[in-house]
């Protein structure tokens, strides 16, 4: 499964990214800061799994999941949250994402979360 990473911590996606492409079957096909960015990435790299950040600077999260889905409707999107109100998980479940992991749980729940999403 191709995997881009949304996140605007670069510590964390880094973290994030040597951890996923450790699990089989999984490859971190780019990482990004933005929404903005993942467009452009979306359209070069073509995963198909995004892991989308919700608060991210400018527009944030729930914009982005909205516009990547829209010009690429063949991707899924998995949100990504340190926390996130309930009017959050709404919004960003309303855009379109298949489900939304918080950032402490095991990875084994993020990988489970990527698989599902890839699966449809």
């Amino acid at each position: 499964m191709r995997v881009l990473l949304v996140e605007d911590s670069d510590v964390y996606r880094t973290s994030l990214e040597l951890l996923l492409d450790m699990q089989p079957g999984i490859e971190v096909v780019g990482g990004v800061a933005s929404g903005a960015e993942a467009l452009a990435a979306c359209g070069a790299l073509r995963p198909e799994v995004v892991l989308m950040d919700l608060r991210l600077p400018g527009a944030g999260g729930v914009a982005a999941t909205a516009d990547l889905l829209e010009a690429f409707p063949g991707t899924s999107v998995v949100c990504l949250t340190a926390e996130a109100m309930p009017d959050e998980r709404q919004a960003i479940t309303a855009a379109g994402a298949t489900a939304i992991v918080e950032k402490g749980q095991p990875i084994e729940t993020l990988v489970a979360a990527i698989v599902a999403a890839a699966a449809g």
